[in-house]
């Protein structure tokens, strides 16, 4: 989608801090970040929201990019959020992983 914040990043169109890459996913520094880490992890094909994910490829590759960028980080604990429309506090439209960590959170979340 060419009007798509992270579909310009996925192609490079928006400088991003890359932090990884695979076939299916791309993910890179959150620019107003809530932990010490945080990173989006997003599908290269645009999905806008998770109710719209209909792989289990896709959706299940989000999740284990995630866990290996945390792997990679030695992040022994972190949050992963995923926000489902705008009610959740979605503001990018394309589905996307937040994994936070370096601190610690509380429960339940604001």
């Amino acid at each position: 989608m060419s009007d798509c914040l992270f579909c310009r990043i996925v192609s490079g169109a928006i400088p991003s801090k890359k932090i990884a890459e695979d076939d299916a996913t791309f993910a890179f520094e959150d620019i107003a970040p809530r932990a010490p880490t945080h990173i989006l992890i997003v599908p290269k094909q645009h999905v806008s929201t998770m109710a719209d994910a209909s792989d289990e490829a896709l959706a299940g590759g989000l999740l284990l990019a995630a866990a290996r960028i945390a792997r990679d980080r030695g992040l022994e604990s972190y949050r992963l959020v995923i926000n489902n429309g705008e009610g959740a506090g979605q503001t990018v439209f394309h589905l996307h992983v937040h994994l936070m960590g370096g601190r610690s959170f509380s429960w339940p979340p604001g």
